[in-house]
């Protein structure tokens, strides 16, 4: 893999997501568009309201100018052939799809913005809408000739059959919806992505797939330029446009490499926030109004129980830098 082109993607998309910031800002505080903090979260979170929201546009500003420039000149320079030609087409699909997460997470934001409230799309709107977009990715992968196999480790290119489709498009909701969960303190988000993406770099680059190596450094300097405007205290939040563009992001690089199955290593934090709610929500149900955690998702329970912003995004990440290990030696060994 040609570490030139990853490297300057890193850099071209870290410089894009932060100076971006420099008008971002600003601009979003003119128009008024500040995160309403729901009720029944943290008290000590009131603070945080008024804060501007949609800040989630650095990173997609930067990923998208990123890939745009640097997978066609790495494209030129190589002279690719076929099945180049076939990683782009992944890759511009996976970014469409992560364009239309994004579109539907903008509407729930300006819902929120404007009406002054933390409600905005339904739940069934939004799973609805993320049906539609995930359901168009995968159309698109099966038209452009893409199969039904995928790459797992020790056990080669498996063929799922049916069973691809059905597992693909039920996972990619779960998954955007899990790293949507993931947002919810200063930095958590972009900082657990950051790293997603660096595990799913070194998985390129063992694979020798240079253009997905630049897209999963592109999301890496995206998150890592917007870090310095989310870090604790925040200055903005990406808000839903953000998170689940980033949770489209997340899974287009596991399809782009063609091991969507490494996604339930790479993002075990994102599915731990998950299951903490839906454990929550059953726990609650099931006996009454007793509560399994002290709230949900989990991170809210490790404020509660005393754990500091900052304390939370350094253990959380170095939970996915271990399980991101974990995955790439998983691809070394076994793929």
């Amino acid at each position: 893999m040609s570490s030139i082109w990853v490297t300057a993607a890193v850099i071209l998309s870290f410089f894009v997501s932060a100076l971006t910031g420099k008008w971002l800002v600003p601009f979003l505080h003119k128009i008024n568009f500040g995160q309403t903090i729901r009720e029944s979260g943290p008290k000590w979170h009131s603070k945080k309201n008024g804060t501007p929201i949609m800040g989630g546009f650095m990173f997609i500003i930067s990923i998208l100018l990123t890939v745009a420039v640097c997978v066609p000149l790495w494209y030129r320079q190589s002279g690719g052939d076929a099945a180049v030609m076939n990683m782009r087409t992944k890759i511009a699909g996976g970014l469409l799809m992560a364009c239309a997460f994004g579109f539907i997470g903008f509407i729930d934001d300006y819902i929120k913005a404007v009406k002054k409230r933390n409600l905005g799309l339904s739940v069934r709107q939004k799973l609805l809408l993320q049906f539609l977009a995930a359901g168009s990715y995968l159309f698109a992968l099966w038209r452009s000739g893409s199969g039904s196999r995928m790459l797992v480790p020790f056990a080669g290119s498996v063929d799922w059959g049916v069973w691809y489709w059905i597992v693909s498009l039920l996972g990619i909701v779960g998954m955007v919806n899990a790293v949507n969960f993931t947002d919810g303190i200063d930095g958590l988000n972009g900082s657990v992505t950051l790293f997603a993406s660096l595990a799913f770099l070194l998985i390129a680059g063992m694979m020798q797939l240079t253009p997905v190596g630049i897209f999963a450094g592109a999301v890496a300097g995206g998150c890592l330029g917007f870090l310095l405007w989310n870090f604790n205290p925040a200055k903005v939040f990406m808000g839903d446009t953000g998170s689940l563009f980033l949770g489209g992001v997340v899974c287009a690089l596991g399809y782009a490499l063609n091991v969507p199955v490494l996604l339930l290593l790479v993002g075990a934090v994102y599915i731990l926030e998950i299951l903490s709610v839906i454990l929550q929500v059953c726990y609650f149900k099931a006996t009454h109004g007793k509560r399994l955690f002290k709230m949900s998702p989990i991170h809210h329970h490790f404020e509660l129980c005393g754990w500091s912003e900052k304390k939370i995004c350094t253990v959380f990440s170095a939970v996915t830098v271990a399980c991101g290990i974990g995955a790439a030696l998983l691809a070394h060994f076994g793929i």
